[in-house]
């Protein structure tokens, strides 16, 4: 894939030409990080939660979600099957307009029983 874009050291206009396999390189440490925190999420979730997650898969959503394999590298790290939703760039923001409009109802759940 040829990419277009400003040369660092001289400033000016450069088109280079770049290979799968060094995308791939660049990518495995932030691809790394991404996967052990998930494997320490996994780690940290109530038992209860966690035998869902088990029965239901991982879900991914966001502009991560897109990333092409990562639900199969999360599947396969983690033994746990990882579903991308359907869309996942908008799915963030429609739950969250979905919690804000039923804010009262979800006050009650994160409510220490005192009602501040």
């Amino acid at each position: 894939m040829e990419v277009r874009g400003l040369h660092l050291l001289s400033g000016l206009p450069r088109t280079v030409t770049i290979k799968g396999s060094e995308i791939r390189e660049s990518m495995s440490e932030p691809l790394s990080v991404i996967v052990d925190a998930v494997k320490r999420t996994l780690e940290q979730t109530p038992p209860e939660l966690a035998a869902d997650i088990i029965d239901r898969g991982i879900m991914l959503a966001g502009g991560g979600a897109l990333l092409r394999g990562i639900d199969t590298l999360i599947s396969h790290e983690t033994g746990i099957v990882t579903h991308v939703a359907a869309d996942p760039l908008s799915c963030v923001v429609l739950g969250t307009g979905r919690a804000l409009e039923n804010f009262k109802q979800l006050d009650r759940v994160f409510s220490d029983g005192t009602g501040v």
